[in-house]
């Protein structure tokens, strides 16, 4: 019984990879949560699945996730889910269990982003003469995320090839192995053409092989920490701040979502929260009435 289900969570996850076109790194994460929720083998012993067998194991899951955010429960409880979906829709389930799953309701957070002027700091130390080797990788990576809001891993998998310096754009295959076009601004590409001329051929933008996305992180931690910001860098922060930046400038949503690759708009009016928020600040600070007090 407990080889004959992990042989379904195999296929399941070869139905995601071949036929939904999940990402590598999505794969590992579904690969992970099932794993966690079905390790315990000593419940297999029973053949019904609807009743029993899932619901009980499903409920552990659930209770073992329990100290976990309520986002990354969330992630873990999707990914249920689908799996259920999956049986469901190969009749291997008599009925479908996801509908029973419910997910914790996750409260909106205003995505952390840095100002103009942090991203001028960064830039600064940057135009030093006497860059070190290293250095020229983290301006790079910098100006991939934040002139072009690539995920870490976008910009740490990008190939010269998918890089045409006349049209000033990137060919980007992001989340679920689709496609996009970035458009980078001139002083990217200016240093893109720079950077290549220093290095040796190779396929990769920083090297023989992708970057490893760790890496690229830490050098984006690096840059905050050398232009002496007030809080810690990571590159997600830069994607937001590429699309805050974008919107505030009268960029509209629908051009931003083609931009950044979300799947759904939904994701991307996150950022007229912010926007509205950084409005409201302004106001108070500069509008006369904005200062009187009550």
């Amino acid at each position: 019984m407990a080889e004959q289900f992990y042989v379904n969570i195999s296929k399941y996850l070869k139905y995601m990879e071949n036929i939904k076109s999940s990402s590598p790194l999505t794969l590992k994460s579904y690969q992970i949560d099932l794993n966690q929720a079905y390790k315990n083998t000593e419940l297999f012993n029973s053949t019904d699945w609807d009743s029993n067998l899932l619901k009980k194991i499903t409920t552990q899951a659930m209770t073992q996730w329990s100290h976990l955010s309520l986002a990354s429960r969330n992630r873990k409880i999707a990914t249920l889910k689908s799996f259920m979906n999956w049986l469901y829709d190969e009749k291997i389930l008599t009925k479908n269990l996801a509908d029973q799953l419910v997910c914790p309701k996750v409260p909106k957070k205003i995505p952390h982003f840095i100002s103009v002027d942090e991203v001028t700091s960064i830039l600064k130390y940057y135009e030093r003469a006497d860059l070190q080797a290293n250095e020229f990788n983290e301006k790079m990576i910098f100006l991939l995320i934040y002139g072009g809001g690539l995920r870490i891993s976008e910009a740490c998998q990008l190939r010269w090839s998918a890089i045409h310096f006349d049209q000033r754009s990137l060919r980007i295959k992001g989340k679920g192995q689709k496609e996009r076009i970035v458009i980078l601004p001139e002083f990217c590409i200016q240093n893109l053409r720079k950077f290549k001329s220093q290095q040796e051929q190779q396929e990769f933008v920083f090297g023989k092989q992708p970057l490893n996305p760790r890496t690229g992180y830490e050098w984006i931690r690096t840059a905050g920490v050398k232009a002496q910001l007030l809080n810690p860098l990571h590159p997600h922060a830069l994607r937001h701040s590429y699309a805050t930046h974008l919107l505030s400038s009268g960029a509209n949503l629908r051009t931003l979502q083609t931009l950044l690759g979300h799947e759904s708009l939904q994701a991307t009016e996150k950022y007229t929260h912010l926007t509205i928020d950084t409005l409201a600040r302004m106001m108070d600070s500069q509008h006369p009435l904005g200062k009187i007090k009550i």
